[in-house]
């Protein structure tokens, strides 16, 4: 197995910290003695949980502050931040950091929250994957759903592994497999994970549905049947056949919102465990390894897109998915009035 955090100084994480709380990993952050600066040029929410030029304000909607791991966190760690512009007078997005094992300091989660009320989430297929998607699209967000981008984040295990179906405004690309834990979106806003029971196709009242693999936390519960073997046909192979990888997965909260995770160095046991631990009651493991994890944030500038790559990722660009991809990918939206559907213009 390889050496874990090897070569990266704490100090690398706590500006890790520091650049989710400020919105942007390319603003200046002052560090000193550990302690991280309260404001960014982009005006965001401070790492102290005052308010910034978001107008967002702390509120019952929010979840609690994740849970440090380590006795003595550093300035900022679990706290909730929104990033990009408030929706009905909240955040629609919400993003924090936090180390995840004693054993490993130098390991870090990034976690986004996704308020239901205040988005739309639209699931998108990429040139290659699904093999067979009915309605290939553009590949990436489209112009005209753009002004209202908020995030976008990988998708799951391809469809070979696993045979892992999806649907899209009623359509079958791959048939969802009964047994496989599946992301669904409804047309009415609400998200949630399932154990899929229901034949190829997802129904009238479903947005969209991904299914990937079988479900790793179910009522917030770790799956017994979790293993670190880095070769499983279950849980995904890993490059090189190494222990820990970079892993991605989505959970369901109690008031049915939707969190992502990223993190490094992750066995499918520790990706679980975080993600009961930020408060998932249902999960399940999307893609692995370097090349793939991604979550990307936005901010609008007098109509200028502006992305920002949540966690380090040096093999993507934060332009990915504002260009055609070869994988699949959601994006999330500000949310208008009416039912939900997946726009492709």
């Amino acid at each position: 197995m390889p050496r874990i955090g090897s070569g990266r100084p704490v100090r690398l994480v706590v500006l890790a910290i520091a650049a989710v709380g400020v919105g942007a990993a390319s603003v200046g952050v002052g560090v000193a003695g550990g302690a991280l600066g309260n404001t960014s040029a982009t005006g965001a929410t401070s790492l102290t949980g005052t308010t910034g030029s978001t107008g967002a304000t702390l509120t019952k909607d929010w979840p609690p502050r994740v849970k440090p791991i380590f006795p003595h966190p550093l300035p900022g760690e679990g706290v909730w931040r929104p990033t990009g512009p408030p929706v009905d007078g909240g955040p629609p997005v919400l993003v924090t950091v936090f180390r995840t094992e004693l054993a490993y300091p130098r390991l870090v989660a990034y976690v986004a929250w996704f308020d239901h009320t205040r988005t739309a989430i639209g699931y998108y297929p990429g040139r290659y994957e699904p093999p067979n998607a009915a309605v290939r699209g553009p590949m990436m967000v489209p112009h005209g759903q753009r002004w209202r981008l908020l995030a976008t984040f990988n998708g799951g295990f391809t469809h070979v592994d696993g045979d892992n179906g999806s649907t899209d405004n009623g359509r079958v690309n791959e048939p969802l497999k009964d047994g496989n834990a599946t992301l669904v979106g409804y047309r009415n806003g609400q998200i949630n994970i399932v154990d899929w029971s229901g034949g190829p196709n997802a129904g009238p009242n479903v947005a969209w549905a991904r299914q990937s693999l079988a479900p790793i936390v179910w009522n917030g519960k770790l799956n017994p049947e979790l293993d670190e073997n880095p070769n499983s046909a279950q849980w995904g192979f890993t490059l090189g056949g190494v222990v820990r990888v970079w892993r991605t997965g989505v959970g369901i909260d109690k008031r049915g919102n939707l969190i992502f995770v990223v993190a490094n160095d992750q066995t499918v046991i520790t990706l679980a465990q975080i993600l009961q631990h930020v408060g998932a009651v249902r999960a399940m493991e999307f893609d692995i390894n370097p090349e793939w994890h991604t979550l990307i944030t936005y901010t609008h500038d007098h109509g200028r897109l502006v992305p920002t790559m949540v966690e380090p990722q040096p093999e993507q660009s934060p332009d990915r998915y504002l260009v055609p991809d070869d994988r699949d990918f959601f994006a999330v939206y500000r949310r208008l009035p009416g039912p939900i559907t997946v726009p492709f213009k």
